[in-house]
């Protein structure tokens, strides 16, 4: 099962609501992804995608992940795919960091294990728990309005989880607005709903205790990355009447190890590019799930590929730790696979296809920008 052949691809991926906005007037109207096809002796393919959210999201960005697929290629090249850690070893021996380029080809590598062993990822990352898992939107930051009724379109379509986007600058209303926002979400809160409020660390503790003191009692919501940096977060912590997940501060295990450390939060956004693939992924989970942590298992965006990936991860949660899957097939206009894994009877199941069970459109992605044998 050695690797003998890694071509990478580019493609543009249209958000879907035409204009994606986040705290502080972050704007995104096309992703830009990066696909990775991995090839072995044998025959057996594997897919893998890093599509980062824009370049002043995290520290990561799209031309990044193709420069550092071109440091890192070559020295995969002759390696058995199958052994996942040791060929992780051999991506961090050629690039240091850059935990975003490394995701694409550690999920395609996974993908050939599965395929190899004739056994779906979930399988080999744990097992299934055989629960379907709860989708989650992304409710970009808008009116309250608006947002209210982007809210019930997903609702409509079985959602169950909601992730709902703040944080307005005060010369754009404030904490005023994203409490408005924040009860307007959540007006027509139906049972076993789960909503997620998040700021991306567009907040400092002086603005999220003012929200906090603008919303009713009983709202039933955590807040998501509220604060930009550690030293605010902690501050923050002290002080906060509602459950914390981090996202944004929790990328690399030493993230997570310092948050549960620190009892810095009680849940995480676990992004399978953010945290360098499905490898780092299943060790995050574990982590988390030994410090009793909720997580929500998403990536910052992506096509259908990302999602194969998510839904794996995710099937191997059990359901008390679990709270929601981002779909974020939702998320864009173009689609480059086919995966069965339809929303249904309030969530998602991965299929028991060998490897992520995709079936890659190669024509949808044309030729390779580079490839390297």
């Amino acid at each position: 099962m050695k690797i003998e052949r890694i071509d990478l691809y580019q493609a543009d991926l249209p958000y879907a609501g035409g204009t994606y906005t986040l705290s502080g007037e972050r704007e995104f109207q096309v992703f830009d992804a990066s696909i990775v096809r991995m090839e072995t002796a044998c025959g057996l393919e594997g897919w893998g995608e890093s599509t980062p959210f824009g370049s002043s999201y995290i520290a990561a960005h799209a031309q990044g992940v193709r420069a550092g697929i071109a440091e890192i290629a070559p020295h995969l090249i002759g390696r058995d795919s199958r052994q996942v850690e040791r060929l992780y070893d051999a991506m961090d021996e050629a690039l240091a960091g850059h935990l975003h380029a490394k995701t694409a080809l550690d999920v395609a590598a996974w993908d050939i294990l599965g395929k190899a062993a004739d056994m779906p990822c979930w399988m080999l990352l744990g097992g299934s728990t055989c629960q379907r898992m709860p989708v989650i939107s992304s409710i970009p930051a808008d009116t309250p309005e608006k947002m209210r009724r982007n809210v019930s379109r997903h609702r409509e379509r079985g959602y169950l989880g909601h992730s709902v986007k703040i944080g307005a600058l005060d010369s754009d209303g404030g904490p005023a607005l994203d409490a408005a926002r924040i009860e307007a979400s959540l007006a027509d809160r139906q049972a076993g709903e789960f909503f997620l409020v998040d700021a991306n660390g567009g907040l400092t503790p002086e603005t999220a205790l003012r929200l906090l003191t603008l919303l009713p009692a009983g709202l039933d919501f955590v807040l998501e990355a509220p604060c930009a940096t550690w030293r605010e977060t902690l501050s923050l912590r002290t002080r906060c009447r509602v459950p914390i997940m981090l996202d944004e501060l929790m990328q690399a295990d030493a993230d997570l190890a310092q948050a549960i450390a620190l009892d810095a939060c009680d849940g995480i956004g676990l992004k399978i590019s953010k945290a360098g693939g499905l490898t780092p992924g299943r060790r995050q989970r574990d982590m988390a799930r030994a410090a009793g942590l909720t997580l929500s298992v998403q990536d910052t965006v992506g096509s259908t590929i990302a999602f194969a990936a998510i839904a794996h991860l995710g099937q191997t949660v059990p359901e008390r730790h679990l709270r929601c899957i981002l779909d974020c097939r939702d998320m864009v206009t173009r689609q480059l696979a086919e995966f069965d894994a339809p929303i249904a009877n309030g969530g998602v199941l991965a299929p028991d296809a060998p490897g992520l069970g995709l079936t890659v459109d190669r024509a949808a992605l044309g030729d390779p920008v580079a490839s390297w044998t």
